[in-house]
């Protein structure tokens, strides 16, 4: 049973150490592509070090789990994993992550149902506020502009996904700062960063005593915006996008210095105004390899036992 036991330590020192390690480095803010890839690693092993866990500690308490998990392999496999010498607590351990497990499930179905159903009443609304022509069909138009002082983008995904701008927000941009505004949400839906917010606020909610899962969170909502920034930026220039960023918000009091929600907007602006070099292909390169090994690493505890008595 020690098998289950080193997956369930490797899990906890990865959700103890990885956060730490992520909020440590300087390259994030300077490559939030490859630092959004890295986080959904960590995540990812951290989630596949409990199923694993709970696979074997299953196999260890009934003999019906047994067989199925180990059908194909030869009794020494079976064995080597020593699943006969456990006590009572592989059940218990089973269920609790069994349960875990169902509840990951429900969360991440309770926000794609609610973004859904926030959706629905935005494209309502949005009917309500800009009627549709005669002749003009539903979700014809990727732009839609609305009557409003203040100055507003944001893009709705779906399946017509739809960019929203107030005319607030006309009157203020500039020049090619609407452009960089619409790059900037366009980036956003072509990356599918909504999945991304889906997925962490899922977990973030469904186990809020876990802080790698609230860190997740948190460094989506902050990394997708920072990575959206960079797309507009290689179109329109830094300057355009940290020009529009100011004219959108500025009546909000983000700039002033009292914390407000949209707090990480005067970070965004001086990242754009002030950029530092970033990493050379052959490091980004190295990242993105390293991240993708640690959810193999899981795989590999779980699989070596029967490796070496097959070998």
């Amino acid at each position: 049973m020690t098998v289950p036991v080193a997956l369930l330590l490797l899990g906890a020192l990865t959700a103890l150490l990885a956060p730490r390690l992520l909020a440590r480095a300087e390259w994030p803010e300077r490559e939030p592509v490859v630092a959004l890839w890295v986080w959904q690693c960590v995540v990812a092993a951290v989630l596949l070090c409990c199923a694993l866990a709970m696979a074997l500690s299953a196999a260890a308490a009934w003999h019906a789990v047994r067989g199925q998990l180990f059908a194909p392999a030869p009794s020494g496999v079976v064995e080597a994993y020593a699943l006969g010498t456990t006590g009572p607590w592989a059940a218990t351990t089973a269920v609790l992550l069994a349960c875990g497990g169902a509840w990951t499930a429900a969360m991440l179905t309770r926000e794609i149902l609610g973004a859904r159903a926030r959706r629905r009443k935005q494209r309502a609304e949005l009917l309500v506020r800009s009627p549709l022509l005669p002749g003009e069909e539903a979700g014809g138009d990727r732009l839609v502009v609305l009557e409003g002082n203040r100055p507003d983008a944001w893009w709705l995904p779906g399946a017509a996904p739809q960019l929203v701008i107030t005319t607030g927000a006309l009157r203020r941009l500039k020049g090619r700062q609407l452009d960089a505004v619409l790059a900037h949400e366009q980036g956003h839906a072509q990356a599918r960063h909504d999945w991304l917010l889906h997925c962490s606020a899922a977990l973030a909610y469904g186990f809020p005593q876990v802080p790698v899962f609230a860190a997740f969170r948190d460094e989506m909502h902050r990394l997708v915006e920072l990575a959206a920034d960079d797309v507009a930026s290689r179109r329109f220039g830094r300057l355009t996008i940290a020009l529009a960023l100011v004219e959108l918000n500025e009546d909000r009091g983000v700039f002033g210095p009292c914390p407000t929600p949209q707090a990480h907007v005067p970070q965004r602006v001086h990242r754009l105004l002030a950029p530092r070099t970033r990493l050379s292909p052959a490091r980004r390169l190295r990242l993105t390899a390293a991240a993708a090994l640690v959810p193999v690493v899981p795989l590999l505890v779980a699989f070596v036992p029967g490796l070496r008595a097959l070998g």
